[in-house]
Parts: structure tokens; sequence; C-alpha cells
């Protein structure tokens, strides 16, 4: 994207002002869900996501409409530069995490559970493979497996030849098959492992857990050091399920969609508490995810719209 590209039609009058911004402002909004969805893929944090949409905003409100071809692409290509520079950003705040890190969860639409691939794409199990990806490997997979964006209009977003960009996609290609669920798993045999999981948490029943547990089922904790959690990942199912034996009574466990998948949230005297999420395979749980940090709870309450 050229620095001329992107300057501001300074040289028009009032009306042709208010022309171009009604014109930018009516592509922006049209955008928009796609454009939060691909910066919060990217950055597995929907306020960071929204702070890419702003900066994208006042990037776009400056460039001269009648030379751009597709303005979907377009501001596809702005955001996801946006959120590269974000991505580094984001890299030095981990660093200094206290605990496990984990995506920050949104409460989302039944349709985006409709829609496979999408829901695959946010899922919480999804966006931590995604963060073992480096920032331009996340990119280029993202803009291209889940948005299905040309090898040409990736290279424009990422500063790199199609050629660089595809031998990219292949090697994260590659790297996330290693590493994402065995099968794409379905919103109904999640629902059901978690229906089941409930019953046993409430009720307190051991060895109903450990029928549901992987015996190497990793749980993960966020509690960012505000809240407490485990800083460490708790491993096994017996000390997983012993943990959870902790809060059998004590909370209150309410079903919801979160990031297209069924999940649970955990209310404390009737406060959100935690969201629990949890990465299925082979009808067992393999991963546990709870997100405990009240900075990113503040959404769970709202659906946000994600789509492709």
């Amino acid at each position: 994207m050229s620095d001329r590209s992107e300057r501001a039609t300074d040289t028009a009058g009032p009306p042709a002002r208010s022309a171009h911004l009604d014109g930018a402002t009516e592509s922006f909004v049209a955008h928009r869900n796609l454009l939060f969805t691909v910066a919060y893929e990217m950055l597995g944090s929907a306020a960071d996501a929204e702070d890419v949409l702003q900066e994208t905003w006042l990037r776009w409100a400056g460039v001269d409409l009648d030379t751009v071809r597709d303005r979907r692409a377009y501001l596809v290509r702005i955001t996801t530069r946006q959120a590269l520079g974000r991505l580094r950003t984001l890299a030095r705040r981990k660093e200094s995490y206290v605990g496990p890190w984990l995506p920050e969860p949104l409460l989302t639409t039944p349709a985006v559970a409709e829609d496979v691939e999408l829901a695959d794409s946010v899922s919480i199990a999804m966006l931590l493979v995604l963060e073992t990806l480096t920032p331009t490997e996340r990119a280029v997979f993202v803009l291209r497996d889940v948005f299905d964006l040309g090898y040409d209009e990736i290279a424009e977003a990422v500063d790199k030849s199609p050629e660089a960009v595809r031998q990219i996609a292949h090697r994260a290609r590659s790297h996330v098959a290693a590493r994402r669920p065995r099968g794409v798993v379905s919103a109904a045999e999640t629902r059901r492992v978690l229906e089941a999981f409930q019953r046993a948490v409430e009720t307190g029943d051991l060895q109903r857990l450990l029928d549901l547990l992987a015996p190497d089922v990793v749980f993960l904790g966020d509690g960012g050091g505000v809240a407490r959690a485990a800083v460490q990942p708790v491993v096994g199912a017996d000390r997983v399920a012993h943990v959870l034996g902790r809060i059998a009574g004590t909370v209150s466990l309410q079903p919801a969609q979160v990031n297209g998948y069924p999940a649970l949230i955990i209310r404390l005297d009737g406060e959100i508490n935690t969201v629990m999420a949890v990465r299925i395979d082979d009808g067992l749980i393999t991963e546990l995810y709870a997100v405990r940090n009240p900075e990113k709870l503040s959404r769970i309450e709202r659906e946000t719209a994600v789509s492709r």
C-alpha cells in the first residue's frame, strides 16, 4: 500500500469531502464484522482487535476511493498491517503475563456455529494453535485458509512476494495440521460432552469426571495475576478432576455459545467468574480452558458478531 494511496483527499471541497466520508463509512460498516474477525483471529484479543479497527478507519478515511478497485480487499490489507504491528506489542506483553495466556472469549451467535469452518477458526483451541505461529505465518494462514484471499492480495498485505506467501502458507498449514484437534468436532458432540461434564461438576461425581477426561488432559487457567488461577498448567485426569471437584456445589454453570462452540459460563454469587471452554479429541476432553481474568470477561454478556 503506497503512502500516496493512503493520503487524504485534502484538496476536495466540503461537499466532495462529505461524499467521500459517506462512501468510506458505508464500505467500512459493510465489512466491519469481517475486519474485526480478521484482527481477532490474528490477535486473540477483542480489545486489541477493536483498537486495530479504529486505526484501520483512520487510514481508510484518508484513502482516495477512486483509486481502490476492491474495497473489501483494501480494508483487509489495512487491517492486517495494523494487526501485525499490534502482534509485536502483544508478544512483549505476554512475556510478562502471569500464568498461562488464553484468548479473550467471545459470546457468539448460533449462526457462527452453523458455519463449521468459521467456528473452527475462532475456537479457543484453534486460536491457541495460531499462537505457535510467527506473526507473518499467522497472518498468511488466517487470510488464506480462513478468508480465502488470493496470494497476490496477501502478498501486498504482508509485504512479501506471492511465491514467498505460497511457501509461508504451506509451512503454516503443516504446522497447524500437526497441532490442531485430530478432527473437526461437531457442536452437537461438544454439547453432549459438556452437558455430561456440567452434571459431573455440579454433583461432584469424581468418577464421571474421570470418564470424560483424557488421561493426559491439560487444564489451563488464565487469571492474569488478577484472579486466582494456577500459574502452571495442571496435567493429568486425577489432578484436573481434583481441581474441578473443589468448585462442586459452590458455583452455577450456564451453557453458552463461546467462540463458535458450546462452552460454560461459571457464576459465583450471580456474577460471571469464569468462562470455560474445552478441546475434545476422540470423545474425551483433552484440554480445558478457564478464562478468569476479569479484563477478558467484559464482552461475554453480549454477543459479538464475527463473519467471513
